[in-house]
């Protein structure tokens, strides 16, 4: 979870995946990934898997903490790793994996009222979930944040509320 400071208010840097990727294709997500022996703590992997992504320098992120952990409905366990971003930057995206960088305001994220529930039937049962979805004007675009990337910065809302 990648805190950017900009001059406006922390900013939330997410991506959006490639259409042919195998799972989550053209979702929204954090820069983040599998965590590899090497990397020894769900830190060193989220700072090296940004890099990788989306080509963050590390020297530019104060890790600040994690989140608790939070598990998929496909049980994938993701330890969110909350950094403070320092400009200047640059990114360079990795073309296979991210189709798009870009920044959210933290406040409106924070926002309840932006937090929607969504309740579908499947599979002879009801299944939920979030969803915060954003419009950036600039660019007359609109992205649909859901899924796990909505639950954890639900989660990050409930953290910083206490």
């Amino acid at each position: 979870v990648g805190l950017v400071q900009r001059d406006e208010g922390l900013q939330v840097l997410l991506t959006r995946r490639t259409e042919h990727l195998r799972d989550h294709a053209g979702q929204i997500s954090f820069p983040g990934g599998r965590s590899e022996p090497e990397d020894g703590s769900p830190e060193a992997t989220a700072l090296r898997e940004a890099e990788e992504e989306v080509g963050l320098p590390p020297a530019c992120v104060e890790v600040l903490g994690r989140l608790p952990d939070y598990t998929t409905v496909t049980q994938f366990v993701v330890t969110p790793v909350v950094g403070l971003i320092r400009p200047p930057f640059a990114l360079k995206l990795d073309a296979f994996e991210v189709a798009e960088a870009f920044e959210v305001p933290l406040a409106y994220l924070m926002t309840p009222a932006h937090h929607r529930r969504h309740v579908f039937q499947f599979d002879g049962g009801q299944r939920q979930f979030l969803s915060m979805p954003w419009r950036h004007a600039a660019h007359d675009r609109e992205y649909f944040i859901w899924g796990a990337t909505a639950a954890m910065l639900r989660n990050l809302y409930h953290f910083l509320r206490h």
